[in-house]
C-alpha cells in the first residue's frame, strides 16, 4: 500500500525543520517520563510499599499500552490530520505527568503509566512517517538523528538530574519539574507543526500484509530481542549500581550522566553513517551492548570502569533506535505508517518483556541473573541480524 505523499499538503522546508525540532523536544520529554523510574526506582518502591521488581513493572505497563497504541494508531486515527494527533498525544503526556506526581498508591501509578504508554506508542508509530513528510528523502536520516537527539538529551540529563533532584525534592517533585516543559512543547507544536492531512486510512489487513514480508518479519524479531536485551538490563541499572558498584546518590548521578552524554555520540554517528551502513550498525550494536553488560558483571565494582562501560552502552542505545528507523525508511518506504506501527509495537513489547523478565530474575535470582539474561537476549538479536541480507527488501 503506497503512502500517497503527493495527495497531501507538503510543508515548506523552512517550517519543516522547526517542526522536526519540536518533535525532538517531545521525544526528550517522552523518554524522560518513560524512564525516570529507572533512576528513582528505590524511592518510588519505598514510598508506595512495593518491591523494586514491582516498581520496575511501571516501565512494563507503559510498554504494554504503548504496544496497543502503536498497533491501533494508524487505524483508529484514520484520516485525522497528523498535526492534531501529535498535539493530542502531547496533551495526554501532560495529563499522565500530573497524575503520577500526585499518585496516592501503586494502582494510580500504574494508571498514569498506562496513559503515558498510549502517548509513547502513538507518537513513535507516526514519528518516522511524519519525518518522511517533513523533509526531503535525502535528509531523512539527518532528521531522524535530530529527532533522536531528544532521546540523547533525556538519556544524558533525565536520569542523573532525576536521581539528584529526587534526593532533594522527592521523586514526585521530579515529575512536577517536567510539567511546564511539556506545556512549552505543546505550544511549540501548535506553532511549528504544519498541517499534515492524510488521504489514506490504514487497516489491520495493511499491517498484516507488511508483516508477511519475510525480511520485515525477521527484522521485527531482531528488534524484539535487541530491545528486550537492552531494557532487561537498563531497567534495573540502579539496583546494580547500588549493590555491586556501591555508589551513593552523587556517584549514581555521575554514572547516569556518563551513560546519557555518550548518547550524543551515538546519535551523531548513526545520523551521519547509518544511512549508508545500516546493516553494519544493526550487527554491531547488540554485540557491543552484550559485551558491555558482560563487562559490568566482571568489573562493575570499579567505578571508573563502570563509567566507561556505561558510556559505551549509552552510545549504542541511541544508535540502536536510529539504525532501526533508518532500516525502516529504506526498506518499507512504501508503507511507513504501517511499518512504523509494527516496529514501535515490537520495541515497546520488547521493553515490556525485557523489564518484566528482568524484574522476575531480580526478585527471585538476583541482579547477576538479570544481567546474564540481558546478554542472552542480545546474542539472539545478533544471530537474527546475521549477515543482514535477509533484512533487505531486495533479498
Amino acid at each position: 500500500m503506497q503512502l500517497n505523499v503527493s495527495a497531501v499538503d507538503t510543508p515548506k522546508k523552512s517550517a519543516s525543520w522547526g517542526a522536526v525540532f519540536s518533535m525532538s523536544l517531545c521525544v526528550a520529554m517522552l523518554i524522560a517520563a518513560e524512564f525516570l523510574p529507572v533512576s528513582l526506582l528505590t524511592p518510588i518502591a519505598d514510598s508506595l510499599n512495593a518491591t523494586e521488581g514491582q516498581a520496575g513493572q511501571a516501565i512494563s505497563i507503559s510498554g504494554f499500552f504503548a504496544v496497543l497504541a502503536s498497533l491501533l494508531m494508524s487505524t483508529v486515527a484514520g484520516r485525522f490530520n497528523r498535526k492534531w494527533v501529535l498535539v493530542s498525544l502531547t496533551s495526554l503526556m501532560l495529563l499522565s505527568l500530573v497524575i503520577i506526581a500526585v499518585t496516592p498508591n501503586f494502582a494510580i501509578l500504574m494508571l498514569s503509566r498506562a496513559l503515558l504508554g498510549i502517548c509513547i506508542g502513538g507518537f513513535w508509530a507516526l514519528g518516522t512517517a511524519v519525518i518522511m513528510r517533513l523533509v526531503p528523502i535525502e535528509s531523512v536520516s539527518k532528521a531522524l538523528a535530530v529527532m533522536y537527539t531528544g532521546q540523547a538529551v533525556a538519556a544524558a540529563f533525565a536520569a542523573p538530574i532525576g536521581s539528584y533532584l529526587g534526593a532533594i525534592i522527592g521523586w514526585r517533585g521530579v515529575f512536577w519539574v517536567l510539567v511546564p516543559i511539556v506545556i512549552v512543547n505543546l505550544i511549540w507544536q501548535l506553532i511549528a507543526l504544519p498541517s499534515l492531512p492524510t488521504n489514506e486510512r490504514q487497516s489491520f489487513h495493511t499491517l498484516l500484509t507488511v508483516l508477511k514480508r519475510p525480511y520485515f518479519a525477521r527484522g521485527i524479531a531482531a528488534v524484539v530481542f535487541a530491545f528486550a536485551g537492552a531494557f532487561s538490563m537498563f531497567a534495573y541499572l540502579r539496583p546494580f549500581l547500588e549493590t555491586i558498584t556501591g555508589g551513593n546518590v552523587v556517584t549514581l548521578s555521575q554514572l547516569f550522566l556518563a551513560l546519557g552524554l555518550a548518547g550524543f555520540i551515538g546519535s551523531w554517528a548513526a545520523g551521519k553513517f547509518a544511512n549508508e551502513n545500516v546493516i553494519r550498525f544493526l550487527q554491531v550494536v547488540p554485540v557491543v551492548m552484550g559485551l558491555v553488560t558482560l563487562g559490568l558483571l566482571g568489573f562493575g565494582h570499579i567505578v571508573v570502569v563502570t563509567a566507561l562501560l556505561l558510556a559505551i552502552w549509552g552510545a549504542m542505545n541511541t544508535a540502536m533506535s536510529i539504525s532501526w528507523m533508518a532500516w525502516l525508511s529504506q526498506n518499507v518506504d512504501d508503507a511507513p505508517e504501517a511499518a512504523g506501527s509494527l516496529i514501535v509495537a515490537a520495541i515497546q513489547g520488547a521493553i515490556l518483556l525485557g523489564a518484566g523478565f528482568g524484574g522476575v530474575l531480580l526478585d527471585y535470582a538476583g541482579i547477576i541473573a538479570t544481567f546474564s539474561g540481558s546478554i542472552f537476549l542480545s546474542a539472539i538479536a545478533f544471530m537474527l541480524v546475521g549477515s543482514g541480507k535477509r533484512l533487505l527488501k531486495a533479498a
